[in-house]
């Protein structure tokens, strides 16, 4: 019988393949395994854990932490009996967990280190709930979630919880950061996030007893969904110590596929360029030249035997690199939560590694759609197909709505929220704009913008700033960039972070000296260079959507900083308050 609720898929490798590696996660340097029989033995000694604490069906409890074993232990440990885990970032506000962890009414939370533990324990205080803390690091003066796993296990008690567990239940919910006020609460079933397991299993073939890299946050409903993904394929999954520390752990484990967001697939290629800006004589030469050969590329098009002969020479002398640096034996990369620029795809696929962008919202269990890896059904550019459980349309002013198994059940504790976004006949509204393109026949989701970041010029002109930013980062110089517009401006303006590696070392060949990254932006050359970059880049839009004045910004835009949501988006309300008097100066 196909499983219908998460914790059925474990049972299910449990007797397949018990004794197989499943989890793995270095503790003091070296990387230590769970098989599939020892994740389920520490999964029921958290149930027994709750419900020694009392927990009962519906009660919620918190997990908060980097990846790690012990994350997912907790996870399928509540589910088995019925209490809903509560996932949330390492990283957000103490404000934003005060809220969630009131809004939930979460009972004990589950915290990965001091850092997070700081953080959570001022609510013991605050939130009338809060019973109790367990911390996965030994920490002295804390309660260790290790020490506090009892001894004896009634298996027959734990089984009964699971059989008393409907595909209708909730299993998880997940508040979405957001960009601006409080996060909501997406409430999913097990037979919501189930169904879309089934949809991507369908499509997306990870290779059964294969490796995989994990550094995406488990708390993001993406990665979330691919766990539950790999679990089913019997996929050993490694969990990366950090991200600094991801192309180290990439040599190790030599994964046959991982998840990424655009935003790192972006700083690596940028580490690449770097290097090849740093290349003298005939190395450079052949750099630039595979550069040149691998940008025309087109997918799934034959170009022709002296083509060919040009990309598999690019490949081995300069691609093969780039596959070693990911260590040497991935298939394909499944990038989402943001737009990826075409142009990256194009040059990763030509070096020969398959980037496979998706789409999909928490409220949707998340995969909407997704390109696959067989190029024939592949459309770079786009968000790929729907997946087979999942049925999708656009609205009469294109927004995407998308119904199925996998909607959610809704908004917890906000019923109006819900009937905002789910209709009376069941489709949801995902606030995104969308078209459908045609390659060889067939119909791909291309996303042109989020409904809410259209903004309308004084000239009475529709802006859809998405596409216009993922064009300008084309260039090799604009590694960040937000358009700006609308209310009363005329015109439309940007506001750049250069990606300061290409700017360097442009101003070395140019003999410019570089003292700061401020200095490096007043250069009357460099200012002149950028107005070169904005005028070729222009001339792919409207007059009225062209960049008509910018502004160069010295820092990066990071989630610590405020600027970035956890997945990656940019916060556009707080960079328009942050720099305010920058944006003021290109209206002046």
């Amino acid at each position: 019988m196909a499983a219908q609720r998460l914790f059925d898929i474990l049972t299910e490798q449990l007797e397949k393949n018990p004794n197989n590696k499943f989890l793995s996660a270095k503790v003091d340097g070296v990387w230590k395994d769970y098989s599939f029989t020892e994740t389920q033995f520490y999964v029921n000694k958290v149930s027994q854990l709750l419900l020694n604490l009392g927990l009962k069906k519906d009660d919620k409890i918190a997990i908060i932490s980097a990846n790690r074993p012990e994350w997912n232990f907790a996870d399928l440990g509540a589910q088995q009996i019925g209490v809903t885990a509560v996932p949330m970032y390492p990283t957000i506000s103490e404000h934003d967990y005060e809220y969630i962890f009131n809004d939930a009414g979460i009972q004990y939370a589950f915290v990965g280190d001091n850092t997070i533990l700081k953080k959570v324990q001022p609510l013991l205080g605050k939130s009338a709930s809060l019973k109790g803390i367990y911390i996965f690091d030994k920490e002295k003066g804390a309660t260790n979630f290790w020490d506090a796993l009892p001894n004896d296990v009634d298996e027959a008690k734990i089984q009964n919880a699971k059989q008393s567990i409907q595909e209708e239940d909730l299993a998880t919910i997940i508040y979405t950061s957001g960009t601006t006020g409080n996060p909501k609460g997406v409430m999913l079933t097990h037979k919501n996030i189930v169904s879309n397991i089934n949809g991507v299993k369908q499509v997306v073939h990870f290779g059964y007893g294969e490796k995989s890299l994990s550094f995406l946050p488990l708390c993001h409903s993406f990665e979330r969904m691919v766990f539950y993904a790999y679990l089913s394929f019997g996929i050993h999954i490694h969990y990366a110590e950090s991200l600094d520390k991801i192309a180290e752990n990439l040599q190790e484990v030599k994964p046959y596929c991982f998840t990424t967001v655009p935003r790192l697939l972006e700083k690596v290629y940028e580490k690449i360029m770097a290097k090849g800006a740093d290349l003298t004589g005939f190395k450079k030469k052949l750099f630039n030249w595979s550069m040149d050969v691998a940008s025309e590329y087109e997918l799934g098009k034959n170009k022709g035997l002296w083509y060919n002969i040009q990309l598999e020479i690019a490949r081995k002398l300069v691609f093969t690199k780039w596959q070693e640096a990911l260590g040497g034996n991935v298939k394909f990369i499944i990038t989402g939560a943001a737009a990826m620029q075409p142009r990256l795809i194009t040059l990763f696929t030509a070096a020969g590694v398959n980037v496979i962008e998706g789409y999909g919202l928490t409220e949707t269990s998340p995969v909407i759609s997704c390109n696959l890896v067989e190029e024939s059904k592949r459309c770079i550019g786009t968000v790929g197909l729907p997946i087979p459980t999942v049925e999708v349309k656009l609205a009469e002013d294109g927004e995407i709505i998308v119904k199925g198994d996998s909607v959610m059940k809704g908004y917890y504790g906000r019923q109006d929220l819900t009937d905002e976004v789910i209709d009376k006949d069941g489709w949801f509204h995902t606030g995104d704009i969308g078209t459908w393109i045609k390659r060889n026949g067939v119909e791909f989701l291309k996303i042109t913008d989020r409904k809410k970041e259209l903004f309308k010029t004084a000239g009475g002109k529709y802006i859809a700033p998405q596409a216009i930013e993922n064009k300008f980062k084309e260039s090799n110089f604009i590694e960040q960039i937000m358009v700006v517009g609308g209310d009363d401006k005329k015109y439309v303006s940007a506001l750049i972070i250069p990606s300061f590696p290409q700017l360097e070392s442009w101003a070395k060949e140019n003999g410019i000296a570089i003292s700061t990254n401020e200095a490096l932006l007043v250069n009357a050359q460099v200012k002149d260079l950028f107005d070169k970059e904005i005028k070729a880049l222009n001339k792919h839009f409207g007059q009225w959507e062209q960049i008509k004045t910018f502004a160069l910004l010295a820092n990066d835009w990071t989630q610590e900083t405020g600027e970035l949501t956890p997945t990656m988006k940019l916060k556009r309300k707080f960079i328009c308050e942050k720099y305010k008097k920058e944006i003021a100066g290109l209206y002046a």
